[in-house]
């Protein structure tokens, strides 16, 4: 039976191996995305100055700290300040090796999909398959799901979150862990049904890897894992480290230094006791940072790109949340959660955030990213729980005022520029053998084929000869949207391609825009200077009988929070009867929909819009 069952899986194995053999790539159709601006690095050197001013004053609050940015795999700037151990003041410095806590768990998560891939477990596998000691665990209830990988890596296991308890288990034994597991483990969530972080868990993920390799854990990270990236200074061994480059652990205690006890690497070592330098961390954070943008660039590992991809997504959601720090504070945007042993988020500037921080007696450590943009910050530091999400914040808000913190562009496909082409013509000039080629199914089911050629010929009379664009703003490979230059004005054209091959035009948004004639401009200036201060002549001049004064004046009042404001480009609009303008305004864009009375020309309605390329309004 047991060579029965070897042979089993020996041919699940050939068949996976030979599906993934055969899986076809239609090479080019989704263009990486690149970057608009070459000397984007120069640019954001421009900050480093003032990032360092930053790193000296906070960096005075601990016993030492190092902290590096990495652009573009390559590490453009590092500073060093403090002692790494406080006996003989030796100062810290770029070589000096920290450890890294709860960063470690990034590490454990990316070796179980190394495993994953090379077809040693499965993600939905039972944890009982690899860690018999948990065979007779009492789950909460009697619908509770079987704790599976998954779970350990999202942290949804429902264990309790045990940071306070778990920091001081390094040290424990693989047989007292044992031990513990085979007496139970107290449920404080459903398995599966919430986010609750479990040192505990990422400590049996440590056990899985060593089950499934055939071998220790702390040896799997370093021949396969570590070696491979070139992080020879990093260990789960302090004997390990050279006595001349190691951070000793320090407290706050009574105006002093305090040294803090070190673990030894142990069973719950999967989840926090990797030793590392910076330049070894800085390889850690450009390898995961390498993995975007997806591309057909040959993948040099040692884990598949798309799984390192795939560790960075969100798995498991934390309650979301928008705040004020005061009253009078911008609103604020956070929304996280935990992808495969890391941390994902978005805020009211970035909308993709990828990190993990680190804290054990004795270290505190911080590894933050943003794929888009190919730009990441790391710091440790050996000060119990020494947190940089400040210094970070503080950092990136630096970089961004270079105006060089800028996101990768996405590239439009073959298929996306064509129909650009083909709709644009159509356009000009209708012609029915053109748009039933370009056409899905759908189009004319929604509005019928004669029904559209006569709108679009229409334009015309408004806009005169139409010209096709140089260039369009692709959403995705598939989905972008372009403006024409008319004799008068323009047309704004947006479409979605098809799930077809080949990917044919399913939707199309043609809006015509005039721009605003001599009254609209007049009331569009005035409204601007009400949103500066309002003046009630200067309102009953532009206002029509019958207007909503309490809703103009609510709108106005509230727009007060945008700060000082100025009339921008015309969004849409035929410019006589209505208009959408854009505001430019100190804390983000609005946007004016304005309603003349043909007649008067006065103001029937006003709405203020925050406009949705503001993430967060104030």
């Amino acid at each position: 039976m047991k060579d029965l069952v070897s042979l089993l899986l020996l041919a699940v194995l050939t068949l996976s191996s030979v599906a993934q053999a055969q899986k076809r790539v239609a090479t080019g159709t989704v263009p990486p995305a690149t970057f608009a601006d070459p000397n984007r690095k120069q640019k954001l050197a421009a900050a480093f100055p003032e990032i360092e001013k930053l790193f000296n004053t906070f960096a005075e609050r601990m016993p030492g700290a190092v902290m590096g940015i990495v652009v573009d795999g390559e590490v453009v700037w590092v500073k060093a300040a403090g002692i790494r151990e406080a006996t003989n003041k030796a100062p810290v410095t770029p070589e000096t090796v920290f450890r890294i806590a709860s960063m470690t768990k990034s590490f454990t998560a990316l070796a179980i999909l190394k495993l994953r891939d090379d077809g040693k477990l499965s993600l939905d596998d039972p944890v009982t398959r690899y860690v018999p000691a948990l065979a007779d665990l009492p789950y909460p209830t009697s619908d509770s799901p079987t704790i599976t990988i998954r779970h350990l890596l999202t942290h949804s296991e429902g264990f309790p979150e045990d940071n306070a308890w778990g920091d001081r288990q390094l040290a424990q034994t693989d047989e007292t862990m044992r031990a513990w597991m085979r007496a139970g483990i107290p449920f404080s969530t459903v398995p599966g049904t919430a986010y609750e972080y479990s040192n505990y868990g990422f400590a049996i993920l440590g056990q899985i890897i060593a089950k499934a390799s055939g071998g220790p854990y702390a040896n799997y990270m370093r021949d396969n894992i570590l070696r491979p990236l070139g992080m020879n200074s990093t260990t789960f061994e302090k004997s390990e480290v050279p006595q001349d480059r190691i951070a000793l652990g320090y407290r706050r205690e009574d105006n002093a230094w305090k040294a803090e006890p070190i673990l030894a690497h142990g069973s719950f070592g999967a989840m926090g006791g990797l030793w590392t330098n910076t330049h070894d961390l800085a390889r850690w954070v450009a390898f995961l940072m390498s993995a975007f943008p997806p591309r057909d660039e040959v993948d040099r590992g040692p884990v598949k790109r798309g799984s390192v991809r795939e560790m960075q997504q969100l798995w498991r959601m934390s309650p979301g949340s928008a705040f004020r720090s005061t009253t009078d504070a911008p609103l604020q945007l956070n929304v996280s959660g935990y992808g495969y042993g890391l941390g994902v988020a978005q805020d009211c500037r970035f909308a993709y955030v990828i990190g993990h921080g680190g804290g054990l007696p004795g270290y505190g450590s911080l590894m933050r990213w943003l794929p888009g943009y190919g730009v990441g910050l790391i710091a440790m530091s050996n000060l119990t729980y020494g947190g940089f999400n400040a210094i970070f914040n503080d950092t990136l808000d630096a970089l961004h005022r270079t105006g060089a913190l800028q996101p990768r562009v996405v590239k439009p496909s073959p298929a996306l520029l064509a129909a650009q082409a083909d709709v644009s013509q159509l356009i000009i000039k209708w012609d029915d053998a053109l748009a039933n080629r370009i056409m899905a199914d759908n189009v004319f089911l929604d509005v019928p084929a004669e029904v559209r050629k006569s709108r679009w010929q229409s334009l015309a009379q408004d806009h005169g000869t139409c010209r096709p664009a140089t260039s369009i703003d692709p959403e995705n490979a598939l989905r972008g949207e372009w403006r024409m230059a008319c004799d008068r004005g323009w047309l704004n054209v947006f479409i979605t391609l098809a799930p077809t091959i080949p990917p044919k035009v399913q939707t199309i948004g043609i809006a015509p825009v005039l721009p605003p004639d001599a009254e609209m401009t007049k009331a569009a200036d005035a409204i601007v200077k009400l949103l500066g201060a309002w003046d009630q002549k200067a309102f009953e001049a532009i206002a029509a009988p019958g207007l909503n004064v309490e809703k103009v004046r609510r709108q106005i009042n509230a727009a007060s929070a945008w700060g000082s404001c100025k009339v921008g480009e015309t969004l849409g609009g035929n410019g006589t009867r209505n208009s959408a303008i854009r505001l430019t305004c100190d804390n983000g864009p609005l946007m004016a929909r304005i309603a003349l009375d043909p007649a008067s020309r006065k103001l029937t309605n006003l709405d203020l819009v925050p406009l949705r390329e503001q993430r967060c309004v104030p």
